[in-house]
């Protein structure tokens, strides 16, 4: 049996391929701090991207993108801000919150990108 964490892995080098496809170049990937995680941080021309990747493999729960909650949009941006202020190069960047989700059925991978899919103002007025 492959892991939930083994699964996960495998959908993050999934929507990099995708992504970098697209023309984005990879930052860093699963950053970690005490305040959250980020799946995938990217650069899109002067845009810093940050991608939350969410796998499905059934429509129980909604869709993977219906599955970020507003507490989980809190703790990404939380250390976006944490990313952002280790490393200075990115503090006057624009930041774009995206979703890459991953719906696997049916033996098949599908993968859809929503660009801006939340932002930092909207989600972080329910702190």
């Amino acid at each position: 049996m492959t892991s939930a964490t083994e699964k996960g892995r495998a959908a993050e080098e999934v929507a990099l391929d995708y992504l970098r496809a697209k023309g984005l170049k990879l930052v860093e990937s699963n950053y970690r701090c005490r305040l959250g995680e980020i799946d995938l941080i990217l650069k899109d021309d002067d845009e810093l991207v940050v991608a939350e990747v969410r796998l499905r493999s059934s429509g129980h729960f909604g869709t993977p993108a219906e599955t970020i909650t507003g507490g989980k949009r809190n703790r990404i941006i939380r250390a976006t801000l944490h990313f952002i202020s280790t490393r200075p190069e990115f503090r006057d960047a624009p930041v774009r919150f995206d979703v890459v989700a991953i719906d696997k059925r049916a033996g098949q991978l599908r993968s859809e990108w929503i660009r801006d899919a939340f932002r930092a103002d909207d989600t972080l007025s329910d702190w």
